[in-house]
């Protein structure tokens, strides 16, 4: 007597059979990227830009870049501000004071996140979920805290710092969308 295989096993060979050949399928000739193609390099792959005190290479011929800056400043892009124009930013001053005043009043008190938020968007005329909120050092008063909202490209930040001090500024988006600019690190 000669068993069937079920229908599962069926799907399972099958299911296999259609991912190893999507696989091998998907596997491009290492002929065919671009950095094995770059002459004048051993064994034909991307070279190093030449620095500043060495002799320059051809334009066509692609290359990784070596300067610190340049890969500082690509790594950092999406720090960025969006820009603004003096009519935004104008028009955002009088809810930079309100958030000042805001967080003067808070500064010293006992407060946290909830009441920070609450007054952050009663300031900038926004939900309290619609407010950044960033704490430093956690502690019994308000302090080391920073806040920012916006809508478009316009946001408004604003601090406390660390002895209490309470400030607010116009500034643009973020370009990876934010208001206040990420800590970055690794």
């Amino acid at each position: 007597m000669t068993r069937r295989p079920s229908s599962r096993t069926a799907a399972g060979t099958l299911l296999f059979a259609v991912l190893a050949s999507v696989l091998v399928a998907g596997c491009a000739e290492p002929s065919e990227d671009p950095r094995a193609n770059a002459s004048g390099t051993p064994g034909g792959g991307m070279r190093y830009c030449p620095g500043p005190g060495e002799p320059p290479i051809d334009p066509s011929v692609p290359c990784i870049s070596q300067d610190p800056a340049r890969k500082y400043a690509e790594n950092h892009a999406y720090r960025k501000e969006m820009e603004i124009g003096e009519e935004e930013r104008a028009g955002a001053r009088t809810k930079a004071d309100a958030l000042a005043e805001a967080l003067k009043g808070l500064a010293g008190k006992p407060v946290g996140e909830v009441e920070v938020r609450a007054a952050a968007a009663a300031a900038l005329g926004l939900e309290p979920a619609d407010v950044e909120y960033r704490a430093g050092t956690p502690g019994k008063v308000l302090k080391d805290v920073v806040v920012g909202g916006g809508r478009g490209k316009v946001c408004v930040n604003g601090n406390v710092d660390s002895r209490g001090n309470a400030t607010a500024e116009v500034a643009g988006r973020t370009m990876d969308g934010t208001c206040l600019p990420g800590l970055g690190g690794h």
